[in-house]
């Protein structure tokens, strides 16, 4: 395994009423303040500017808006921090700096070595939680298996997890013995399954192996090299 890799050690994290800080306001801003959101957490955003949903979301009161750049004092009390701006290395570098010495969960997009935890791709109809990581091999794959199974997962299943959630409150409130509650709850989910294959591109070797040999250095600005992924596109 490359030394550059992490594979993390995968928990839920407890962020319900819990103050959270997320620097930036663009897309991603967006999208990591509202897996916040569906966590219960009490959000912060520092930002000049904001999405549409972000402003949104101020105007509702979900979230608390400081319209401004980072200041040292935005991490005091903070139990968390996304820092989403990925294009400013001497913030990134403060801000991980700073939460480090306030022993601060800090996570910077893109930016692995400034992070103390990781952000996975994350599957969420109704109850569930499915992440995906890839230990940073391939952030685009883990974005790829995301929107493939995300499609699995339809309307039915969240009525059926629904159900679920309900029957075992029901069964635990009303069975006292513990093998039949297991019992009856495990019957619920004996014939469900997931089904499915792994479909890989055609000759992925073949163009795996030219990036690998490819200098890259004029990558973009030249004409494409021989057996260029990008030819497929």
């Amino acid at each position: 395994m490359s030394h550059k890799l992490n594979p993390y050690f995968q928990a839920g994290l407890d962020v319900m009423d819990q103050p959270c800080l997320v620097i930036g306001g663009d897309r991603e801003a967006e999208e990591k303040s509202g897996r916040l959101l569906d966590a219960g957490a009490r959000i912060t955003v520092v930002s000049p500017a904001l999405t549409p949903t972000l402003a949104e979301w101020v105007s509702a009161g979900r979230i608390t808006h400081q319209q401004r750049g980072f200041e040292d004092t935005d991490l005091d009390g903070v139990f968390l921090a996304l820092n989403t701006i990925n294009d400013d290395e001497a913030l990134t570098a403060k801000v991980y700096k700073l939460a480090i010495a306030q022993r601060i969960l800090i996570n910077s997009y893109d930016n692995p070595t400034h992070s103390n935890f990781g952000m996975m791709a994350l599957i969420h109809p109704g109850h569930l939680r499915l992440s995906i990581s890839t230990s940073n091999a391939s952030p685009a794959l883990a974005s790829r298996l995301r929107k493939d199974l995300e499609g699995l997962f339809d309307e039915e299943f969240v009525e059926y997890l629904n159900c679920l959630a309900d029957a075992r409150q029901r069964v635990r409130d009303k069975v006292t013995n513990r093998e039949t509650r297991f019992a009856l709850l495990r019957a619920l989910v004996r014939d469900f399954r997931v089904e499915g294959a792994l479909h890989y591109p055609a000759q992925w070797r073949k163009y795996a192996e030219a990036l690998l040999n490819c200098e890259l250095d004029a990558c973009g600005t030249q004409g494409r090299c021989e057996n260029c992924p990008l030819v497929t596109e």
